[in-house]
């Protein structure tokens, strides 16, 4: 998700108008926290959902249904012409099949494990970024960012060691899902110098609705109770608002000074996965969390540091 927003960070250290709190900053940080609220309570529904026996495809292809549907009724060819024209098509369909299979594997493995687990290892997305931003970007690491990294990764070994043996598939998928989220980051920022970020969105779910349209007769089952089906529009409706306050918040601050609030989005998961299923984090999920937390923060605070310089 690259940054949208005012180039700010260039200002001097002694200018006193970037020190004062800005409107436009305030409003895209209270924006990014209302995203990762919105971000929680999708994970939390797809969690219900296979709590009563939905089938997570069918979960997964809900998801894009709802969200195509309303991202259509805004960006569309004849609302906003040439949309659908990409440079790079072959690559906005990886894109597109990259969030088709990280929503597809975290809804899996919501089926085995508690939100605040999932999530946990979902934050080490960034690191992974960082480590194939060398070989696939140019953009290779300095030790001490590696350092970072391999901390980090240690977060990860730290929250799924003790369950390995018995949730190894479930902590698979979550990797499954962290890897291909982070690989939608890095063709997200490749496509950015080729198509608008309007054109990019509009493409985000047709792959992954593409894909699983012909495997809806085998995977659809009539949901039971209206309860279903609000959870069922749920994470559609959940996603779309969560992605459209992302944009707005990019749109008012940097996504240096955001970044940071992505993190409270763990919150919500702990109280959510307390208050509609009784999970209480293990000790050993929380030290994991906080080790890839203080890598990735360390990691965006050399960034900012390095921006000025550059």
């Amino acid at each position: 998700m690259a940054g949208e927003g005012q180039r700010t960070e260039g200002a001097a250290p002694g200018d006193a108008g970037a020190l004062r709190a800005d409107p436009r900053r305030l409003g895209g940080i209270a924006l990014m926290c209302g995203t990762v609220a919105f971000f929680a309570c999708l994970d939390a529904s797809a969690k219900a959902l296979a709590g009563l026996g939905v089938d997570p495809l069918l979960t997964t292809f809900m998801r894009y249904a709802v969200s195509v549907a309303l991202i259509s009724m805004v960006l569309n060819p004849v609302t906003t012409p040439h949309v659908a024209r990409t440079r790079r098509p072959l690559l906005q369909v990886v894109r597109s099949l990259l969030l088709f299979g990280s929503t597809a594997f975290n809804f899996v493995a919501l089926r085995h494990l508690q939100l605040a687990d999932t999530l946990s290892i979902q934050f080490a997305a960034p690191l992974a970024v960082a480590l194939l931003a060398g070989p696939l970007l140019g953009e290779w690491s300095s030790r001490e960012r590696l350092a970072a990294i391999a901390a980090g990764f240690c977060g990860v070994l730290v929250i799924v060691r003790p369950g390995l043996g018995e949730v190894q598939p479930a902590v698979l998928y979550i990797l499954g899902n962290m890897l291909c989220y982070a690989l939608y980051i890095i063709t997200t920022r490749k496509l950015a110098a080729y198509d608008s970020t309007a054109t990019t969105m509009f493409y985000s779910g047709l792959s992954g609705l593409a894909l699983m349209s012909p495997l809806l007769p085998w995977i659809w089952t009539s949901p039971g109770t209206p309860c279903v089906w609000a959870l069922l529009g749920g994470v559609g409706l959940f996603g779309t608002l969560g992605h459209w306050l992302l944009v707005l918040a990019h749109a008012r601050a940097p996504a240096s000074v955001l970044a940071p609030f992505i993190y409270t989005q763990l919150l919500w998961s702990v109280l959510l996965g307390y208050l509609l299923f009784g999970d209480v984090p293990q000790g050993t999920t929380l030290t994991g969390a906080a080790i890839v937390v203080a890598s990735g923060l360390y990691l965006l605070a050399r960034e900012r540091r390095a921006r000025p310089a550059a």
